[in-house]
């Protein structure tokens, strides 16, 4: 770290891209960026769809913070690259040419680019890159499985901590009901197919519009979706409560805008929980928001890890048909 002294990397302003490694550092040859959700809509958003523009903050960013780590968002993303070098203390297991997916944030990944993004269009929150990135000891990275294309498998391992961790929320309410907010989205859509797989009794999908309503339907991932603004309070608690005939025993909160974290509170049952897996969570407002609600509900930060995460993500997109088409639909140029 560079900047301020004795930080860790995430809360560092500045980290140090030297290819040169300790002893227990690996380095990456880079060849792909994944923006996280919120990221990548908070930079469309300001530069109002200008590829070109978006490419040029991304830089920006990257060259003054040695690191992914949107100022806005505090969040990343995730990359996909070549094992160049190991140091001989390294504990991640990995060889020179191993082709890996990290799944630590880039939030706190050194970073370096050296082509200028030039691949990249800017529209996309998949970013094809060249440089080199640094991951420390206890960083987390997995070898790309051989069986589906690189893009899709790292999709995946962006969101791998959230279906991981609902179905071990969704364990322990044995046949309640869950409400996925952001349903028709990466990790909405592996949360619904995992909830499921845990047990739920009855799923409700929540979307913004129409078409991904359709398009969820088509799926057949949720038992029942409805359409709803999330970030009206009662039209999002209406909604859940209607779709499931009262609230949700687990709410999972997937959404990329600010401003669903009290809707999310209401829609829950008491002595239920919520789950906020979006980077976009103000995590005050979901504290004290449940406070002047009277909510007696416990609340989750997705943080991204949960051990087994990659494996479990992946199986469910080889064993889910509908869910796998949902992916790849969003691949699509």
């Amino acid at each position: 770290m560079l900047e301020p002294r004795g930080a860790l990397p995430q809360a560092a302003s500045r980290l140090d891209t030297d290819p040169v490694l300790w002893p227990d550092e690996v380095r990456l040859r880079v060849e792909r960026l994944n923006l996280d959700a919120a990221s990548f809509r908070q930079l469309s958003t300001e530069h109002d769809g200008d590829g070109a523009a978006v490419r040029a903050a991304v830089l920006a960013i990257i060259a003054e913070r040695g690191k992914m780590q949107n100022p806005v968002t505090g969040s990343g993303g995730m990359l996909i690259g070549v094992v160049d070098e190991v140091g001989p203390e390294s504990p991640l297991g990995l060889a020179p040419g191993d082709r890996v997916a990290t799944l630590v944030s880039l939030s706190l990944t050194p970073l370096q680019i050296s082509d200028g993004l030039s691949g990249w269009d800017g529209r996309s929150e998949q970013v094809p890159a060249g440089g080199h990135a640094i991951l420390f000891a206890r960083s987390i990275a997995a070898v790309l499985p051989a069986d589906l294309p690189a893009g899709l498998a790292m999709a995946v391992m962006d969101v791998c901590g959230a279906p991981a961790l609902t179905a071990r929320v969704v364990e322990k309410y044995a046949g309640g009901t869950v409400a996925v907010i952001g349903a028709a989205g990466k990790s909405g859509s592996m949360s619904l197919a995992a909830a499921r797989r845990a047990g739920a009794a009855r799923t409700v999908g929540v979307v913004p519009v129409p078409a991904e309503a359709a398009l969820l339907e088509h799926s057949g991932l949720a038992d029942v979706v409805t359409v709803a603004d999330a970030r009206d309070p009662v039209a999002l608690a209406d909604g859940v409560r209607t779709a499931l005939g009262g609230p949700a025993d687990v709410t999972v909160v997937c959404v990329d805008v600010p401003g669903c974290e009290h809707g999310a509170v209401l829609a829950t049952a008491d002595r239920g929980t919520v789950i906020f897996f979006s980077m976009a969570t103000s995590f005050s407002a979901a504290a004290l928001g449940a406070e002047g609600l009277a909510a007696d509900v416990t609340m989750l930060i997705g943080n991204g890890y949960v051990p087994g995460h990659a494996a479990y993500a992946l199986d469910l997109l080889r064993t889910e048909p509908a869910l796998r088409a949902l992916f790849e639909r969003r691949l699509e140029p």
